[in-house]
């Protein structure tokens, strides 16, 4: 040993700071102070990982549940049927006084329209409708067979059981209820067609749309000469 100070490594690694005296002390950052948390959020932490997540899955869950019993009234997002073409067509060639809705009251609105037959057979129109109540109500008419097993009647009624009359507008109308599908029907045989109000909605309501069929003109087939 030669006495001398070993010189300073430039190459070695610096020397933790052990903070003991006589050293040279380096920037620290202060020590970062105590969160302080809800005893609600420290009891789930302090659960564990397991207890998290199944209280994350229960919140998660709970607003799943709030979204689906949220009452909807967008309309829009219904769809809505424009029956004017059938409805034309139909008192084109139909061989009985077609009749058609008139005035229905505020949130009723057509959701279906179907027009089926020809001029050598029996024509039939199927107009579903969305109800204020927002049930179906169907109106069905046609020159078809109206009674027997199988015919008009027993079909759009889904063979619903007699269930009273009701008085609108001066007209008797006959009531059927097929109760398992909870599907009431009033029937009304006009001179050459039968018209059937059915589906889901109540009588009162078909009462609505019974009240507010008017027969509809045909269309004039003859030319307007010209002078």
């Amino acid at each position: 040993m030669d006495g001398r100070e070993p010189a300073d490594d430039a190459n070695a690694p610096d020397a933790p700071d052990t903070g003991a005296p006589g050293t040279t002390a380096t920037a620290t950052r202060p020590p970062e102070g105590p969160y302080v948390v809800s005893p609600s959020v420290y009891k789930r932490l302090m659960s564990g990982l397991p207890g998290f997540c199944m209280a994350l899955v229960a919140s998660l869950a709970l607003v799943g549940v709030v979204i689906l019993i949220t009452p909807r009234h967008n309309e829009s997002a219904m769809p809505h049927a424009d029956y004017s073409s059938d409805l034309a067509g139909l008192t084109a060639v139909a061989p009985y006084q077609v009749l058609a809705p008139q005035g229905l009251p505020q949130r009723w609105f057509a959701t279906s329209t179907r027009l089926s037959g020809h001029g050598r057979g029996p024509i039939s129109w199927h107009l579903g409708f969305s109800t204020p109540s927002k049930e179906y109500a169907a109106l069905e008419e046609s020159n078809e067979t109206p009674d027997g097993a199988g015919h008009f009647i027993d079909r759009m009624t889904s063979q619903g059981h007699p269930d009273g009359t009701s008085q609108i507008a001066g007209a008797t109308w006959d009531r059927r209820f097929r109760p398992d599908k909870k599907q009431r029907s009033l029937i009304h045989r006009f001179p050459g067609v039968t018209i059937i109000l059915t589906g889901t909605a109540s009588y009162e309501e078909l009462g609505v749309l019974a009240a507010a069929l008017k027969p509809q003109p045909k269309p004039s087939s003859a030319a307007t000469p010209v002078g």
